[in-house]
């Protein structure tokens, strides 16, 4: 496998969005790098507001190579042909989502701190587990946080060592932060604010993390 592909970047949208305003954003940060998936992740949207966003945005992920997976919504994601779906904890579990959406689809799952969530994922098929927060975070709630805890980069070499299905590190993500987590053999970083809210545009945000990322995985290599 190219270097290129041993970590790639995992884009999720902001919480709340104009269709065709981020469409314009969304272009111009996959132009800029290379971003192996994009997650749809608006959770107090309507399902119209959820549908029409999908619409506007699936053919610009499929014309740059990007996944397009949805967050929590399987009967979504199947009526609007996304590539797979991203699950919480608390939504449909693994082996249901995927008699829904087939085998082709890709499934996600977010395992927090959890080794052994990760564990009963992949028994149950998940093409990746997330790993996260890892750092600060306005993406999940208090509660949350406290419920799962805070995971360290341990787990994220200990899950790369004994097994192969990809892991997501997820949580607080910037250019300046994610190398370790990478190194550690991460095989996405997934970002929103670093990206989204970049001063100087999602185009430089991706290219920041392209090369953080880059960077991360020499080291990996050079620690082996």
């Amino acid at each position: 496998m190219s270097d290129d592909y041993l970590c790639r970047l995992y884009l999720i949208s902001p919480p709340a969005l104009e269709p065709e305003a981020f469409a314009q954003q969304l272009q111009l940060a996959l132009r800029a790098g290379d971003v192996g998936a994009f997650q749809l992740r608006l959770k107090d949207a309507t399902d119209t507001q959820i549908i029409a966003a999908s619409k506007a945005l699936i053919p610009i992920c499929h014309d740059h190579g990007t996944a397009f997976l949805m967050n929590d919504r399987v009967d979504l994601a199947k009526q609007v042909g996304a590539d797979g779906v991203h699950l919480g904890q608390d939504d449909m579990n693994v082996r249901d989502a995927r008699a829904v959406l087939g085998e082709q689809a890709i499934i996600g799952i977010s395992c927090h701190d959890s080794g052994h969530l990760a564990m009963e994922a992949g028994d149950g098929s998940a093409d990746y587990v997330a790993f996260g927060a890892f750092y600060e975070t306005t993406s999940k709630s208090p509660d949350k946080l406290a419920r799962y805890g805070v995971p360290e980069a341990d787990i994220v070499q200990w899950w790369s060592t004994y097994t192969t299905i990809p892991c997501v590190a997820i949580g607080g993500m910037t250019p300046q932060n994610c190398g370790v987590l990478v190194t550690a053999g991460a095989d996405f970083i997934a970002a929103i604010t670093a990206v989204w809210s970049n001063p100087a545009g999602p185009a430089e945000a991706v290219k920041a993390f392209n090369l953080a990322i880059r960077q991360g995985i020499k080291a990996r290599g050079a620690a082996a």
